[in-house]
């Protein structure tokens, strides 16, 4: 890759310093890292961040994803990804089957609602043995608000294996519970604590290397994408570029490697005509940068599942869950026609 530098629309500023530094094509940018590129030109994290989003460089995924593909071979490609089941048989049904890998899921709704229970589940579900209807991959859960709790991953761990354990009806399914224990299940679930949007988009950026050297890994979680992204940022353009340069990143992981995407968004108040009214937070724009976007809200004593793509679905969940995997988490999902 020979793109200069001074092409990119980075920061005249930000450029000046690049150059300054010996930093003249985008090749010279693509194997440093953001701490060790702001050391090295004199810039700050963030703007070392900016930077490496601009450059965006993966060597040999370009001309892999430019590839010509009939509508029927990607059909194909997509259901030999599979899904990750939820154990909510309205809810998998609602979504086709489970949550999609190879696409990006946001996950919206109030605090309490239920967004990190689902991703801590979805977390253990991606590792049941395909014997038994699921993937039997990795999970990185990327932790933005402190809100994971490692107990309540084993009490679902636990529900998992006791419920693929009533499930075991031939040998192979009986020689796959061996491997599949609570602790098989936390030793491959894998958490990084992110304290601020600066951390996250690093780790975001890393994440290419990371999925390489753990090909097994079939989801990534961030909960929540937009706790770093609501607090001390004066500059909203600013946000805006980064959230774009995020998005995008994290679909080309999804596409590149093959793993399912599922970032949490919290909710936040839109006023008009003097009446107000929940919406997902980050703005309109950043409503459009997932795959699909699940919006969790209370509707009375349950919990109710709007899904936004080409279709409306709506769902109800029952208001306690034991976190188990069972039937008993949701009730009845219903479609309506498209809005």
């Amino acid at each position: 890759m020979q793109r200069d530098v001074s092409s990119y629309a980075i920061a005249p500023s930000v450029k000046v310093k690049l150059l300054n530094a010996g930093f003249l094509s985008a090749a010279d940018l693509c194997d440093l890292r953001p701490l060790q590129l702001s050391k090295e030109a004199c810039i700050s994290q963030e703007e070392a961040v900016e930077v490496l989003q601009a450059v965006r460089c993966e060597p040999g995924q370009e001309r892999a994803a430019a590839g010509r593909l009939t509508a029927l071979e990607l059909l194909g490609r997509e259901q030999e990804l599979g899904t990750i089941v939820t154990f909510c048989s309205a809810l998998d049904m609602a979504l086709g089957g489970g949550m999609p890998v190879g696409k990006t899921t946001e996950v919206c709704g109030a605090p309490g609602v239920g967004k990190t229970q689902l991703c801590i589940q979805l977390s253990v579900d991606v590792q049941i043995p395909a014997c038994f209807g699921g993937l039997g991959g990795k999970s990185l859960y990327i932790d933005t608000e402190g809100s994971f709790l490692v107990q309540r991953a084993v009490d679902l761990a636990q529900a998992a294996v006791e419920h693929c354990g009533l499930l075991a009806e031939d040998s192979e399914q009986q020689e796959a519970l061996k491997g599949f224990t609570v602790e098989t299940i936390l030793s491959n679930l894998f958490l990084v604590r992110c304290h601020d949007y600066v951390e996250l988009l690093a780790e975001t950026y890393l994440l290419a290397d990371f999925l390489a050297q753990h090909p097994g890994v079939r989801l990534v979680v961030i909960d929540s994408i937009a706790f770093s992204f609501r607090h001390d940022f004066e500059d909203l353009s600013q946000r805006t570029r980064l959230l774009n340069g995020l998005a995008q990143r994290l679909i080309q992981m999804a596409t590149n490697h093959n793993v399912a995407v599922i970032l949490t968004n919290q909710m936040t108040t839109k006023i008009w005509s003097g009446q107000s009214k929940l919406v997902p937070a980050l703005g309109e724009s950043w409503g459009h940068a997932a795959t699909q976007r699940l919006i969790l809200h209370w509707d009375g004593t349950h919990r109710a599942m709007t899904e936004h793509i080409s279709r409306l679905c709506k769902g109800y969940l029952t208001k306690e869950s034991d976190g188990a995997a069972s039937d008993d988490l949701a009730s009845t999902i219903t479609r309506s026609q498209p809005s």
